[in-house]
């Protein structure tokens, strides 16, 4: 029997156009011989699976939960791709987005590329992903992943449609006190889609940014020159209200901000993340 090296299955992937576990079966099946192996993909008729790879998958659902941690409580967001809506809302489907969950819980991984080389039930997660796509006939893949410890993690998760599974999840970290407003700040958190928790989160860069923007639209306006200065910081907090969760006008109660909301029961928010189906990188 043949050795089945990696360069041996990346050869005939790259011959047939079939997924990594569909290869690596095959050429086992045949004892390493790879034109037999070729023809049992054919037999199979899963030839033409690898080339999903190549197709975009941006819907999908993402799966959630909240584990108790060493640091209190640890909330984890895995987003788990399809190319249809049709496929995404199958309960298959949404059952093999919490398996990834709970690989990754399992993992403690903290980003999608640790999740991926983490250990699935007989391979990799990456290798098990691989294997779903010939099973729900699309590209699979893992999309965005988000993780927050906290004394109290509370998450949101969002259906567009009754039918479909959650596409938004908001996941927010507070101390105790906090947890008494914790949820109404993660509905905020998937309504609103702030990027920062407070403004001196805000990057560097992209306050300077805003600000030559700001100035430069100011002096095409006309404003006399002495008065830019402060024209300009007023459409910088009108940015920081924006973008800034704490300094957001709470939707329900656009008379206070979220921040004032935190301070009513004397708590403190600590870290959020937002995942929406679709909105990372295309693959």
């Amino acid at each position: 029997m043949a050795a089945i090296t990696a360069a041996l299955i990346k050869q005939v992937r790259e011959e047939t156009g079939a997924g990594m576990m569909d290869v690596k079966k095959a050429l086992t099946e045949a004892d390493g011989d790879v034109a037999r192996a070729k023809e049992i993909i054919r037999a199979k008729g899963i030839q033409a699976a690898g080339k999903r790879e190549g197709r975009k998958a941006q819907e999908g659902t993402i799966a959630s939960t909240v584990v108790e941690s060493a640091n209190g409580q640890t909330g984890y967001a895995v987003e788990l791709n399809s190319e249809t809506d049709f496929v995404a809302k199958t309960p298959k489907f949404v059952e093999f987005a919490d398996t990834v969950l709970g690989y990754a819980v399992k993992a403690d991984a903290d980003s999608a590329e640790a999740l991926l080389a983490g250990a699935a039930e007989n391979d990799t997660v990456k290798e098990a992903v691989e294997e779903a796509a010939a099973l729900f006939g699309e590209h699979v893949k893992v999309g965005q992943f988000a993780k927050i410890t906290g004394p109290h993690v509370e998450i949101y998760a969002h259906k567009k449609s009754v039918e479909m599974p959650p596409s938004i999840v908001a996941m927010i970290a507070t101390d105790e006190a906090g947890a008494a407003v914790a949820h109404e700040a993660a509905l905020q958190i998937s309504a609103m889609g702030a990027q920062w928790l407070t403004r001196e989160d805000v990057p560097a860069e992209v306050v300077e940014s805003e600000r030559r923007v700001a100035t430069e639209k100011s002096l095409a306006e006309g404003k006399p020159e002495k008065i830019v200065p402060k024209i300009v910081e007023g459409r910088l907090n009108a940015f920081y209200k924006e973008n800034v969760l704490l300094e957001q006008a709470f939707v329900k109660d656009p008379s206070k901000s979220v921040g004032d909301l935190f301070k009513e029961v004397g708590g403190q928010a600590l870290a959020f993340a937002r995942v929406e189906v679709g909105k990372g990188e295309e693959a």
